[in-house]
């Protein structure tokens, strides 16, 4: 097989020819491919990202200086399962230094599924919340967490608060 057949063959993983292919492995090569596929999942996740949180930052005033990073906090609303990143920047920081992102006090307040996905379909960057869950899925942060987006690296980074 070519290298462009082979790039457009994993590109539709899920082709009668990949499939047959991985049928005839060992188990031990699929476990290692799954291992890879999982590593490749998150880091293409972080770099979606990455890539979001750049571009919402360019469309921000000039006057200050230009974000360093980006930190999102985890939120319960979207998940019955457990935490998820909320699809919403939490701080823009234009230094390295981290922002206080504790809570200075919490007030809960009840809020009906369906609003609380309204909120998200229409003000949140669907790209961007599908990559945060898709990390969440991967690798479910606790309620301390924060997810540290170092944009001049592009680095994505679990921090606990």
């Amino acid at each position: 097989m070519k290298p462009r057949e082979l790039t457009s063959a994993l590109i539709n993983p899920t082709t009668p020819l990949v499939r047959e292919a991985l049928r005839h492995l060992p188990l031990k090569s699929l476990e290692a491919l799954t291992i890879e596929a999982l590593r490749a999942t998150e880091e293409g996740a972080h770099q979606v990202v990455v890539d979001r949180v750049i571009a919402f930052a360019s469309q921000q005033d000039e006057d200050g200086a230009a974000p360093v990073a980006a930190y999102f906090t985890p939120t319960e609303r979207r998940t019955a399962n457990g935490l998820t990143w909320s699809p919403f920047i939490a701080a823009l920081a234009s230094t390295e230094e981290i922002p206080d992102l504790r809570h200075t006090h919490t007030t809960a307040v009840a809020v009906l599924v369906e609003e609380a996905e309204l909120t998200d379909e229409e003000f949140a960057d669907q790209e961007l919340a599908a990559a945060l869950n898709r990390i969440a899925a991967m690798d479910p942060p606790g309620h301390e967490d924060v997810l540290r987006v170092h944009l001049p690296t592009r680095q994505v980074t679990r921090m606990t608060a």
